[in-house]
């Protein structure tokens, strides 16, 4: 089965210096671009992450620092990495989690403003997991009948989340076979930030989702105590949780000084 695509899908994979988008990094980066004539273009890069690669995550992902020590480093390459997205949707196994908000967290260290809002997420994992709960290895096993060499090497780990995808739409008639109904699918919460400190509610509004503000509006909050948004900013929070913030903050400071003048 071809999937079905009205612009270029890039299925992502991470491999990092740990698991943690505020003080981890990258140290591979490889990515897929499907196009809507099934054509398909590779990205696969080693990167120095200008720091440690703790000896036990190597042994997960098999690169050590003598690897990556002379490779460029995130900053070198970020031009390449959003030329290679522009004006696609993103694709990834469990890559809700965790590839797009390392990524993002990089792009924002590189001084990289891309804009993820218009983007559809298709995460290959959740579909595993509301049909078939596993890991990805499992995942290729049980629906492409393949034992997944190498895994964790993230160009391997691409080419079989894609399979895998491609798998699923063979397997499930209530799968549609487009990226919108996918995304809207694997999509467990509407998260403004990607780390889920801000999530939405039912009428699209950003919503607290951690500490003794949970559950309520950020703009009814920060009209009401808004020393919440200085230490938001000095806490140590995502950068791009962060960029969210100073986003509802502005809009916020505009729409009061409008309803002041009215």
């Amino acid at each position: 089965m071809n999937l079905q695509l009205n612009k270029p899908l890039v299925v992502l994979d991470l491999e990092a210096t740990g698991v943690n988008p505020a003080k981890d990094r990258i140290v591979q980066i490889a990515m897929l671009k499907i196009l809507p004539d099934g054509k398909q273009i590779e990205y696969n890069k080693l990167v120095n992450p200008e720091m440690d690669i703790p000896e036990y995550v190597s042994h997960i992902h098999g690169i050590t620092n003598e690897m990556v020590k002379d490779k460029p480093t995130f900053k070198d390459i970020a031009n390449e990495v959003i030329n290679f997205l522009k004006d696609c949707d993103i694709a990834g196994y469990n890559s809700v989690k965790y590839d797009i908000p390392m990524l993002a967290e990089e792009l924002m260290r590189a001084g990289v403003d891309f804009d993820f809002s218009k983007v559809k997420f298709v995460d290959v994992q959740t579909i595993y997991h509301k049909k078939e709960p596993r890991t990805l290895s499992a995942a290729y096993k049980f629906y492409c009948d393949k034992d997944l060499e190498g895994a964790h090497n993230a160009m391997n780990d691409v080419r079989a989340t894609y399979e895998v995808l491609l798998s699923q739409l063979d397997k499930y008639n209530d799968l549609k076979n487009n990226v919108n109904f996918l995304s809207d699918f694997t999509t467990r919460r509407k998260f403004a930030d990607f780390a889920g400190f801000i999530v939405y509610d039912d009428n699209g509004e950003e919503v607290f989702n951690f500490g003794k503000y949970k559950g309520q509006k950020v703009v009814d909050v920060f009209n009401k105590d808004s020393g919440y948004y200085g230490w938001i900013k000095k806490a140590d929070f995502p950068a791009y949780t962060k960029k969210v913030v100073e986003k509802i903050w502005n809009k916020m400071k505009l729409q009061n000084k409008f309803n002041e003048i009215k």
